[in-house]
């Protein structure tokens, strides 16, 4: 904590906050998301803090079991897009050759696609619903951090301690996990915060064209593509989720922004 600046230490209290809000959801700290406690479409007030939906549910239970699903199926699948990454990238950065050429040319068809469409087609061929949003998650932000990870994965492997490893008759698989993957630990780890935050908005975008989650679960896409239905009549219900999707997606940012500045030090940046 002390190495970060103070923006990241923002950034972080944000995410903390955000994640004891979706654990409060679990606990029933809002009250029961489904429960009809009022007028429909009413506005904030102290019988509800964020109003009534067009059902005359509470919104801010409803806000809050959304944090909790966005960021559940966004942190699943960063960290198998992390293990993925991971092992492709190390793989193919260390042994080169034909396995490396394999691995770039299948990177380079999935980032040719747009993500929204990629998420899309993959949400056409397993059908709306989480298995959509988690599998369009991984193979859109699968892509960059393969790339980055083999890339740093090329530079370990030609440092003098991964020479004499391999001199004193070391193992391919102990070179890679003892002596590679620790040195490419803090790509991974920077490159994970930022396809958190590439995780959120595809979820986001994929719930609000109706291929991500499904009502009446909610999550934040569900949310304010309900909302936005009543945007001139009741604001509130796409202002409370549209407000905490940005607020995790600039805190994820800005966390991986400080991190990058202290695990990739040496890194040459301008202003210009």
């Amino acid at each position: 904590m002390r190495r970060l600046d103070r923006l990241s230490i923002g950034g972080l209290v944000t995410l903390l906050v955000l994640v004891v809000f979706a654990l409060g959801s679990l606990i029933g700290a809002g009250g029961d998301p489904d429960a009809i406690v009022g007028p429909r479409l009413q506005p904030p007030g102290s019988g509800w803090w964020l109003g009534t939906d067009n059902l005359g549910r509470p919104v801010l239970p409803r806000v809050m079991e959304g944090v909790g699903t966005t960021l559940l199926l966004s942190s699943v699948a960063v960290l198998v897009t992390a293990a993925l990454s991971a092992t492709f990238g190390i793989v193919a950065g260390y042994r080169g050759g034909y396995l490396n050429e394999l691995v770039m040319r299948l990177v380079e068809v999935l980032y040719s696609f747009p993500a929204i469409v990629l998420a899309i087609l993959v949400a056409a061929v397993l059908g709306p619903g989480q298995t959509a949003a988690l599998a369009s998650i991984v193979l859109v932000t699968i892509p960059l951090m393969t790339r980055l990870v083999r890339a740093a994965a090329v530079a370990v492997s030609q440092r003098d301690y991964v020479t004499s490893a391999v001199i004193s008759g070391a193992r391919l698989p102990r070179v890679l996990v003892r002596h590679v993957l620790p040195n490419v630990a803090g790509t991974i780890a920077v490159q994970g915060t930022y396809a958190l935050s590439v995780g959120i908005a595809v979820e986001g975008g994929l719930s609000f064209l109706g291929f991500g989650v499904q009502p009446p679960q909610a999550s934040l896409g569900v949310l304010i593509q309900q909302g936005g239905t009543y945007m001139i009549a009741a604001p509130w219900l796409i202002l409370g989720p549209g407000v905490v999707l940005v607020a995790a997606i600039l805190a994820i940012n800005v966390v991986g922004d400080g991190l990058r500045d202290r695990l990739e030090p040496r890194e040459t940046r301008t202003l210009t």
